[in-house]
């Protein structure tokens, strides 16, 4: 299985601040998924904003809070 251009930087990283091992090659492949994940992210960027989720959030509090009342 080769590793994705992060998985050994990751890795090692890991070791050197927790002193720890990947401890199998399910770990290994799981670390690959990494790439992924940052590119999905880093199409996001500029789609959402701070203020966007507090928001969300207070719209739904007060709705929960209205039906109980």
């Amino acid at each position: 299985m080769s590793d994705s251009r992060l998985a050994l930087p990751l890795m090692d990283s890991i070791q050197r601040w927790q002193g720890i091992d990947a401890p199998n090659a399910a770990a290994r492949h799981g670390m690959k998924d990494f790439e992924g994940l940052i590119a999905a992210l880093e199409k996001l960027r500029g789609e959402l904003v701070f203020e966007d989720e507090p928001s969300s959030f207070e719209a739904a509090l007060t709705a929960c809070k209205e039906r109980e009342a």
